[in-house]
């Protein structure tokens, strides 16, 4: 089992900078983390995801503005965002797949983290 963590979600002027992290409480490897976020009335997205070797993809709208980072030893993930803009507003929610063995993997999710920007 995976127990995700989040924080440092808040409210932030556009143009701003926040940063939020997720801890991991689980002995499981980690193949991947991430986040994802959704706004009101709007699905679940991709923002950012990193691997355990350190590849990174980012969602188009967020690159160059928002940097991944991972601590696979201490099992956290942070996603520092800056140059924020209303449309960036959303719950924020930490992302993991974890390896279950024999090339099995499952998806595990925080509680998500509200981040509001302000025009």
């Amino acid at each position: 089992q995976v127990q995700l963590v989040e924080s440092g979600g808040g409210l932030v002027q556009a143009g701003g900078s926040l940063r939020v992290s997720c801890a991991a409480s689980t002995s499981m490897f980690l193949n991947a983390m991430g986040w994802f976020r959704q706004a009101p009335g709007n699905e679940r997205e991709l923002v950012a995801v990193i691997t355990s070797g350190g590849n990174t993809n980012y969602a188009d709208s967020v690159k160059g503005r928002f940097t991944i980072s991972r601590d696979n030893a201490n099992k956290t993930v942070n996603l520092q965002m800056t140059n924020l803009r209303p449309e960036d507003t959303a719950v924020y929610y930490c992302y993991a797949r974890g390896y279950l063995g024999l090339g099995v993997g499952a998806d595990y999710w925080g509680e998500g983290t509200l981040v509001t920007v302000s025009s």
